[in-house]
């Protein structure tokens, strides 16, 4: 991103809130330059189930939730209550200031989707379907939720990585696995 260089600092300042001002819009964007993500975020969008980018950062073994967001691109049709724009000082680990947008995704029924590259070379979608729970989050500035997932948290984690998924996804909500 470049430090002493007041042009490239002024585009990246505002970098995480117009790549969620283009997912709501159905323009897929690809942070961390993740193609398969936005393969992804493209197929939720045909489908009218947003597809906010997420990854995993933390699970609650008492409640049984995975705790997911990302620094963005957040897919603002499906906040929970207001969407917060939020000037950070120092992005999350990254060079730069900026604004970020704070929202968690809608209460109820979630759907995960990953294009997964198998050990072939061949693509093949992961999806898992959960609930968007309500409950304590980090308000640092990010796309933040609680999910439960039928098989619990554990599991879910285990058997998500078990394809081999990037470190992001995409998840929208309802439910749209039968699609």
């Amino acid at each position: 991103m470049g430090t002493d260089n007041a042009d490239n600092e002024e585009t990246i300042s505002s970098i995480i809130l117009g790549n969620c001002l283009l997912t709501a819009r159905g323009i897929p964007v690809a942070g961390e330059y993740e193609v398969k993500n936005v393969q992804a975020m493209k197929i939720m969008d045909t489908f009218a189930v947003g597809g906010s980018f997420t990854e995993y950062y933390a699970m609650d073994f008492k409640d049984d939730v995975v705790l997911m967001g990302h620094d963005g691109p957040g897919h603002i049709a499906i906040a929970e209550g207001k969407t917060k724009v939020r000037p950070l000082k120092v992005y999350h680990g990254k060079v730069g200031r900026g604004l970020s947008v704070e929202m968690s995704v809608k209460h109820g029924p979630v759907t995960c989707l990953s294009v997964v590259e198998t050990k072939d070379g061949k693509l093949k979608l992961l999806v898992a379907e959960g609930e968007s729970v309500p409950g304590p989050i980090l308000e640092i500035g990010n796309t933040n939720s609680r999910y439960k997932f039928p098989i619990g948290a554990r599991k879910f984690v285990n058997d998500w990585n078990a394809h081999g998924p990037a470190t992001t996804a995409r998840l929208g909500r309802p439910h749209r696995r039968q699609d």
